[in-house]
């Protein structure tokens, strides 16, 4: 299956980059025993704003997206250097944070899904490249500042709404419909699910091991029972 990769202006792919430097910082600016300086803070918000997207562009063999023009580094820095320096009036604004987040993790799976569909990714993994272009950024950023990939934890459902909107997306295109409508309908379902997951705290049960295995004597007596 082979589709035309869905585009989005490039203010707007800009300026999802800058939302997730500036998400970077703010989450690195948090803990101020690490003692990080300028630099350190830039590299957390390039990480952060960069990382999905450069992570899908090396699964699919191409140049990074972001490599490609002169005002994504810039606004990653510049970005994340906000974030530092005016943390306290962006944390009064996390509810908005929170929506835009949500909008550009549904965009960068939006984008990362079509791009692979349309060099010839099977769907399975093309979901999985989309699902990674939405959440690597924060994946970097934990492994740079040394703590629990956030996704892997308890949470609100981060990865579970990229994998939500790029299958809807992937399963519309498999039936035909229009690759851009079908980017569309992801950047709805990832936001929804999303929102939703932070307003009801929903969440994922917890692992859980089981403790006791039905044992082989108490099987025969119910096939005896059934008998």
């Amino acid at each position: 299956m082979t589709e035309a990769a869905f585009f989005i202006p490039a203010w707007a792919d800009i300026l999802a980059i800058g939302i997730g430097s500036l998400q970077g910082a703010l989450f690195a600016a948090q803990f101020r025993d690490r003692r990080l300086d300028l630099l350190g803070v830039a590299v957390i918000g390039i990480a952060t704003g960069f990382g999905g997207g450069i992570l899908r562009d090396l699964l699919l063999n191409e140049l990074p997206a972001a490599m490609q023009s002169n005002w994504y580094l810039p606004t990653a820095v510049i970005a994340a250097l906000i974030g530092m320096f005016l943390e306290r009036v962006f944390n009064r604004l996390s509810k908005v944070i929170t929506v835009l987040d949500a909008l550009t993790i549904g965009l960068f799976g939006a984008i990362g899904t079509t791009k692979a569909l349309a060099i010839g990714v099977p769907p399975v993994p093309a979901v999985f490249v989309g699902a990674l272009s939405a959440v690597g950024g924060s994946v970097l950023r934990d492994l740079l500042l040394n703590l629990p990939i956030a996704i892997m934890q308890v949470g609100s459902l981060y990865a579970i709404a990229a994998l939500a909107g790029t299958s809807s997306l992937v399963v519309l295109v498999a039936f035909g419909v229009n690759v851009t409508v079908a980017a569309v309908v992801c950047v709805i379902v990832t936001f929804g699910v999303r929102v939703l997951a932070v307003l009801f705290n929903w969440s994922l049960p917890e692992q859980r091991r089981l403790e006791r295995l039905p044992t082989l004597r108490r099987f025969r007596s119910f096939r005896r029972f059934r008998r």
